[in-house]
């Protein structure tokens, strides 16, 4: 069940944890949200999106992180309370205006929601944003279950208010993602009225102009901030005690690996001999709980994901207190206990614990582990594609294809999204980019790899990026590009939408989050107002955007762009259309023999294309099929054929 508006208080549902941030918020009277889509958080501003209304609740989609905290912050000094979210890769996004923010201080509750991914499910790192609210200097608090994740947001709009201070909640895909029963509370009936008082002394912090400076003493109050939220801390009902009085051990932890760290002990009977000790409030600790519970045991494990940074936080806090609670023996990251990356789960906490405890983890009989490994080479192999009919396999063919003919060696700049897999698989984009960093990074490269021509460089070069992350980050990028007149080929993968996350709306959609009709901001318009020479092509039709590259790369002075337009696959207008019905002449199919050595199953790889084991030949899979046409242009034998659907 998602939440919806005829959903009362003290009603119980099924929510995903991005649902249960979503309601804390809206029970807390958030006037104002704005975010940028990313995985695994982007379910929380569409959820908010579904509730706005005008004069109640704003929702954008901002062109990227950094100006998403900007307008949050705007509402905050207007008086209303308001969030910004994020992914763990946008708060580095954000962190220019963060520091001076975290210094210059709010007025109405503001929160920033960063959903971490351990594990890099969807992500190309794993790097997490806790280290930011220490180097900010700002709190952090971090849900343990679904309900928690709705009274901690709700709750994290008071402690800012009482401390003036931006506050930091941090999620993990496994609580994002996941779902749980939550109680609902009330929606509080009142709206503010926006309005910006500035008219009072620098000192003022009610009326007088927000600014970080002056420096100095900005910086003392917002540790005297950081001080009193420890306080405040000391009493907070998310930290919370189980376990026996005096443990053999003690589990500290946060997040969702108190559910992993109450498993292992559960699963190992270990509940009298293990205490665990869940934090909500990461940062600052409270180091009077601290003081207390560490003094009931000697030996402390330490369940974290990805980084020891609650375990070196707290190795601070027994040092400071050693004179009172004794010396400790700690275990985590740092000695190995559990591993310095990816995601944890119930049996690497087990594993830590029955190792600490001397008690054997329960096993599999050997009958179980045949069965398992039997049933495991059951599943079919997976490799990572772009789906049937997506454009971005039509680029990077056409791409590949120009380069090759081209001869000098040139190569790609990637950049985030779908398009990504063109570095790695060669069922997605054939190993195409070679570049490959943060969002709009591979236009950045491009325009420095541009100016090398005087050391003797003479590749082509091209960067690629979609059309969300256009806007999000490749514009400043492109500026320098033009202004140095390096010599790039950029190309814009415009698939009408963020179709990684969701299909989000962005500047170049007619639609803002909440369905309201928008200006659009055109690539081609705003790529040729900065100087830069437009093409704009289908990436469909693989001739003639092949021979545009070829003919853009003759010379390659200074940048000049590419725009392929055609919309994802999956997008809504596309979803369950075909514009081609796909067929293999088998008569023209020479399969083996044929010397082209099976290119459309082999090497162009779309899934809605088959190898026919038994007539030894290509076969079109109808039901996944995308029809989108381009596969009868890779055939060197014209067997693949196309014909018009009818149109319903």
């Amino acid at each position: 069940m998602s939440m919806d508006r005829g959903q009362r208080e003290g009603d119980e549902v099924l929510l995903m944890g991005n649902e249960a941030i979503a309601r804390g918020a809206l029970e807390a009277g958030v006037q104002v949200a704005a975010g940028y889509p990313g995985t695994p958080s982007s379910e929380i501003i569409e959820t908010l999106s579904r509730f706005a209304e005008t004069g109640k609740l704003y929702v954008e989609w901002s062109t990227n992180e950094k100006v998403a905290m900007e307008t949050a912050a705007a509402a905050s000094f207007a008086g209303l309370r308001s969030l910004c979210v994020m992914k763990q890769n946008g708060v580095n996004v954000a962190s220019d205006f963060l520091l001076h923010l975290a210094g210059s201080g709010t007025r109405a509750g503001m929160i920033l929601i960063t959903c971490d991914d351990p594990g890099a499910l969807s992500s190309v790192n794993e790097g997490e944003s806790r280290h930011f609210a220490r180097l900010m200097e700002i709190p952090l608090l971090e849900p343990a279950d679904f309900q928690e994740a709705k009274e901690m947001t709700r709750w994290a709009f008071t402690l800012s208010e009482e401390i003036r201070n931006i506050v930091m909640v941090r999620s993990v895909t496994r609580m994002s993602h996941a779902s749980g029963n939550v109680i609902l509370g009330a929606l509080p009936p009142a709206v503010r009225k926006a309005e910006f008082l500035c008219d009072g002394a620098v000192s003022d912090p009610e009326r007088g102009p927000v600014i970080s400076a002056p420096v100095i003493e900005k910086h003392r109050l917002q540790q005297e901030k950081i001080r009193k939220a420890a306080a405040i801390f000391e009493k907070s009902p998310f930290n919370a005690y189980s376990g026996p009085e005096r443990p053999e051990l003690l589990i500290i932890t946060s997040s969702a690996c108190r559910l992993y760290s109450l498993e292992a002990v559960s699963l190992l009977d270990a509940e009298d001999r293990v205490g665990i000790l869940k934090l909500g409030t990461t940062w600052p600790l409270p180091p009077a709980l601290l003081k207390r519970v560490l003094s009931t045991t000697e030996k402390i494990l330490i369940v974290e994901e990805v980084l020891p940074f609650l375990e070196e936080q707290v190795k601070i806090l027994a040092a400071e207190q050693v004179r009172e609670i004794g010396v400790k023996t700690f275990y985590g990251k740092n000695d190995g206990a559990l591993p310095m990356a990816g995601e944890l789960n119930p049996d690497l906490a087990m594993a830590a614990v029955g190792r600490i405890l001397g008690i054997d983890p329960p096993v599999l009989s050997s009958a179980y582990r045949k069965k398992l490994r039997a049933f495991a080479g059951l599943a079919p192999r997976r490799e990572q594609t772009f789906c049937p009919g997506c454009p971005h396999r039509a680029s990077y063919w056409s791409i590949r294809e120009a380069l090759q003919r081209d001869g000098r060696g040139g190569f790609v700049c990637g950049d985030i999204g779908c398009y990504a897999m063109a570095s790695l698989f060669p069922a997605a984009g054939f190993y195409t980019a070679k570049t490959l960093h943060a969002m709009g990074s591979g236009t950045g490269l491009a325009s420095g790899f541009g100016k090398l021509g005087s050391f003797g460089m003479d590749q082509p070069i091209i960067a690629v990026c979609g059309d969300s992350t256009f806007y999000h980050a490749a514009i400043p990028a492109l500026i320098n590009a033009v202004h140095q007149n390096a010599n790039i080929i950029f190309i814009a993968l415009d698939n009408n939408g963020t179709a990684m996350t969701g299909f989000q709306s962005h500047p170049g959609i007619d639609i803002n989050a909440m369905g309201d009709a928008s200006p659009v901001v055109d690539i081609a318009a705003l790529c040729g107002a900065i100087g830069a020479k437009v093409v704009v092509g289908d990436p469909f039709a693989l001739q003639e955007t092949r021979e545009t590259l070829n003919r853009l790369m003759e010379g390659q002075q200074g940048v000049k762009v590419l725009i392929l337009k055609q919309s994802c696959a999956l997008s809504p207008e596309k979803k369950g259309t075909k514009r081609y019905l796909m067929q293999v002449d088998d008569a023209l199919c020479r399969g083996d023999a044929c010397g082209c050595n099976r290119l459309c199953t082999r090497i162009f790889r779309c899934p809605g294309l088959l190898w026919n084991r038994e007539k030894k030949k290509a076969q079109i899979d109808e039901v996944i099929c995308a029809g989108c046409g381009v596969c009868a242009g890779i055939c060197p034998a014209e067997a693949i054929r196309c014909e018009e659907a009818a149109k319903s």
